[in-house]
């Protein structure tokens, strides 16, 4: 894949700081990508820019905030192009608890995060896109997308919000582009240890677990738009 107009195909990710997002950084690097990322400001951030290199344009953002967002998209978009991959991998998971016990701002900020984070990036980023004519727009949904369970209920609803915003979107795109909603498969992360604790280490993790979604990932073009797709091997 390589349509940004240069000879070096562009992935821009955000979560890029740690877990799935870090690794497909590093994933992609290693295939030949340029990367561009966010996350949130953290240390980790800090290290993952340091492992990518200069060519890498890693950047502090809160995908919660469209103004961030809007800014990001302008130096990417002045300094790279449009991205061939736009995946939007940054998500939080609501400590387990029944719904009625969870307050009022920890369901604001997940949402804030998980739905309309990628709908900041769909916003900034795909009108370039659609101009160059090509791209491939993943965004990350999860199997508590397509099922429930207790106590991460609003987790499940976002998810499954991903779902049908990305099958409508995809309805909205021009040819040549694609839309797909991914559910990564059960991969030991921070995020999977806050809900399974130490049973987490008996998935993979997100190094192996990018050794397969890396290439899938890679593979997508414009026959998949609208589809839900799982990481093969979960």
């Amino acid at each position: 894949m390589r349509s940004n107009g240069t000879s070096t195909p562009l992935a821009l990710i955000t979560g890029v700081s740690r877990g799935l997002g870090a690794a497909m950084a590093r994933g992609f690097a290693a295939r030949g990508y340029r990367i561009a990322g966010c996350a949130r400001p953290s240390s980790h951030l800090d290290a993952v820019a340091a492992k990518l290199g200069a060519g890498a344009l890693i950047h502090p953002v809160d995908v919660a905030d469209d103004e961030a967002v809007a800014a990001f998209a302008t130096e990417v978009l002045a300094t790279c192009g449009a991205p061939d991959l736009l995946i939007n991998a940054a998500a939080i998971i609501n400590p387990p608890a029944p719904l009625w016990e969870i307050p009022a701002e920890e369901v604001s900020a997940l949402f804030d995060i998980n739905v309309k984070g990628s709908i900041h990036l769909i916003r900034h980023f795909v009108p370039a896109m659609i101009e160059r004519g090509s791209g491939v727009i993943v965004n990350f949904s999860s199997g508590w997308g397509r099922s429930t369970s207790p106590e991460v209920a609003p987790y499940c609803a976002s998810k499954w919000a991903i779902e049908g915003l990305t099958r409508a979107f995809a309805d909205e795109l021009p040819r040549g582009l694609a839309a797909v909603a991914f559910n990564p498969g059960i991969i030991d992360t921070e995020m999977l240890r806050r809900c399974f604790g130490d049973s987490a280490s008996a998935y993979p993790d997100a190094g192996e677990w990018a050794e397969a979604a890396v290439p899938f990932l890679a593979a997508l073009g414009p026959s998949d738009n609208g589809k839900a797709l799982t990481c093969p091997g979960h």
